[in-house]
């Protein structure tokens, strides 16, 4: 008996031996296959970060490409990527405007009517208020008029509630200016006939017709007596209310959903422009640099596959790598990589990973600034929005370091397009008896909120510009410039200046 216990004994050990060698061999397997993983999730980051690189050469490549196509925009139409379209506007602001003006800001489902009353010299803005309105969602897809007729019934109400104090000298009409942030191509500083629609809007029978007679049209409708003194998108408004309050203001640079430029040139430097030359010999011009391209820029798989799936595949190229409408979902189609070829999260792939757009840069800046030491705002931003649950520190880490791949590029290659701008209007370098300072005027909330982002951009154009000439150019947040710099246009160019002066 004693012998077949030994037996079975010696038979229950060997078999205990060869499962704990199993389960060790198996651990180890799991190890290998998750540090394999591992590694392949690391490769996947690093070469994401290689072809994103922006090293200073690259950067000043970028700044003389804009540069190239400003010169080929200015040439003629359609001369280049760059619209570089005439805005009409030669006369900014120039802090001695009186008065009381008003300004519609139309730039997408909400609107704003602003009344703003300047006090001359020495004084600027004496009192200002705005109300605010949505489009309701099936008035983006009727009738020019029914549009129309809404915003100039909301702007009848809004000068209806007006205060005895704001109420226009005897013979004289109030004035406004129209910030209409889509597509126009303008033919003079208040009229301009609409390309096309964008952000949902789909009206037909307005497409090609002047968007300052159409609302002129409907003000009559309604009754209200008032002249449309200025047609603006948002980045003239931007430059427009910069230099209302700093005469050195010469360059507009929006960040926020979309992005774009404007700045004051030399009317004799446009050769397309064929009128006579305004008085003050200058002229803005809206760059509508979003549409940038250039063999130049550092891009990725996942930019061109971001671009192929687009509403505008082949357009708006520098805007897809820079604003904050596609920097989260640049970020989103790494995860998913990571995700599906590294099981970055685990063996399942996040289902809500697979939704364009689900990660919204606002997100991504909350990750990217998280400074906790368990980085909990990443866990919970990947929880909440992704419902990723239970992720490790070291996963929550690279979460983070993606985030900062994405921001420093769009970042840097922003700050490379003003360069190119300075470049074109001879500011990068100090010169004799040039302008001792140049401001350039920033808005849109990328810039605003998104801090590592704005810090990245202006620390990389005092790195490109150098100590010296950096020393000669100023970043300045104008905040709501495109409502109230509509309503300083409109004074600047109103009709009744003459008497005034």
């Amino acid at each position: 008996m004693k012998e077949g216990t030994g037996k079975v004994a010696v038979a229950a050990a060997v078999i205990g031996a060869a499962a704990a060698v199993g389960v060790a061999a198996y651990i180890v397997r799991q190890r290998m296959k998750s540090s394999g993983k591992w590694a392949r999730a690391m490769a996947i980051v690093k070469e994401f970060e290689e072809k994103c690189g922006t090293p200073e050469l690259k950067l000043k490549q970028v700044a003389d490409a804009m540069t190239v196509e400003m010169h080929a925009g200015l040439a003629s139409e359609g001369g280049s990527k760059l619209k570089m379209l005439i805005s009409y506007v030669d006369n900014l602001p120039t802090g001695d405007e009186e008065g009381v003006f008003y300004a519609l800001d139309l730039g997408g489902t909400n609107f704003r009517v602003l009344r703003v009353q300047l006090g001359g010299k020495e004084v600027g803005i004496v009192h200002q208020e705005f109300a605010e309105a949505s489009i309701p969602p099936a008035l983006m897809s009727q009738t020019s008029d029914a549009l129309f007729d809404f915003i100039a019934e909301k702007l009848a109400n809004f000068v209806a509630e007006e205060e005895q104090r704001f109420q226009q000298p005897p013979g004289r009409q109030r004035e406004l200016g129209f910030t209409f942030s889509f597509p126009v191509m303008q033919t003079s500083i208040n009229s301009g006939s609409l390309i096309r629609w964008t952000k949902g809007f789909s009206i037909d029978d307005a497409v090609g017709q002047d968007v300052v007679a159409e609302l002129t049209k409907a003000l009559q409708r309604k009754g209200v007596e008032m002249r449309v003194g200025a047609l603006v998108n948002d980045t003239i408004g931007t430059l427009a209310g910069g230099r209302y309050t700093n005469k050195d203001v010469a360059v507009a640079v929006i960040l926020g959903t979309g992005t774009n430029a404007a700045y004051v040139e030399r009317a004799q430097a446009i050769p397309k422009w064929h009128g006579p030359l305004p008085r003050s010999g200058e002229m803005v011009i809206n760059m509508e640099w979003g549409n940038f391209r250039s063999s130049h820029l550092p891009l990725t798989e996942y930019d061109h596959a971001l671009d192929v799936e687009s509403l505008n595949p082949g357009e708006q190229i520098f805007e897809k790598i820079i604003s904050g409408m596609y920097l989260g979902e640049i970020l989103r189609r790494v995860l998913l990589k990571m995700a599906e070829e590294a099981a970055f999260f685990g063996d399942e792939v996040p289902a809500k990973l697979k939704i364009p757009f689900i990660l919204r840069t606002p997100e991504m800046s909350a990750m990217h600034h998280d400074t906790s030491s368990d980085l909990r705002v990443v866990g919970n931003k990947l929880k909440d929005i992704l419902e990723i649950c239970n992720t490790s520190l070291k996963t929550r880490r690279v979460v983070v370091e993606l985030c900062n791949i994405v921001a420093t590029r769009g970042a840097r290659l922003a700050a490379a397009g003003v360069l190119g701008v300075l470049k074109k209007m001879g500011r990068d370098t100090l010169r004799e008896g040039g302008p001792q300072k140049t401001v350039i005027a920033m808005d849109g909330g990328l810039y605003e909120h998104y801090t590592e982002y704005s810090k990245c951009l202006e620390n990389t154009l005092r790195e490109l510009l150098g100590e010296e000439a950096a020393s000669s150019i100023v970043v300045e947040h104008s905040n709501d410039g495109s409502g109230i710099g509509a309503a300083l246009l409109a004074a600047s160019h109103s009709l009744y200046l003459e008497e005034n002066s």
